[in-house]
């Protein structure tokens, strides 16, 4: 075997477990019950899947301006997702949108129970514009 031939089949079996990793998160997506168990399948597979993709097709293309090109793609999606995620589920959290029988440790209800009285008034704030309006 030559050395391109290796580098053909290392390139197909990135990109082929990337697509598999981000079929799997969007399996997830649907299939998963609540918000933060789909939060987790959106980010970690997807995020894997997509850095295989691009190894894959940097192995394939080979070429410096596009691999430069997929090492930022790669490092703006580790930079983003992660923090993007965190914060969607931390509003979501304080929102009261979550599951709390699915959660095995809620590290975050000392915080909740301590805002419980601002909550309630924002609730009750809330309610009345939108009875007004």
């Amino acid at each position: 075997m030559t050395l391109q031939t290796v580098v053909d089949i290392l390139a197909g079996t990135c990109l082929i477990s990337g697509a598999l990793l981000s079929f799997a998160a969007g399996v997830g997506l649907l299939r998963f019950p609540d918000l933060l168990s789909r939060m987790h399948a959106a980010t970690k597979p997807q995020v894997l899947g997509l850095l295989l993709i691009l190894a894959g097709a940097a192995l394939r293309l080979q070429n410096t301006i596009d691999i430069t090109t997929l090492v930022l793609v790669g490092i703006f999606q580790l930079a983003t997702a992660p923090v993007s995620a965190h914060m969607v589920g931390r509003a979501v959290y304080r929102s009261r949108h979550v599951r709390t029988d699915l959660l095995v440790v809620d590290e975050l209800a000392a915080d909740r129970a301590d805002g419980d009285g601002q909550q309630q008034a924002d609730d009750a704030a809330h309610a009345r514009r939108v009875q007004d309006a």
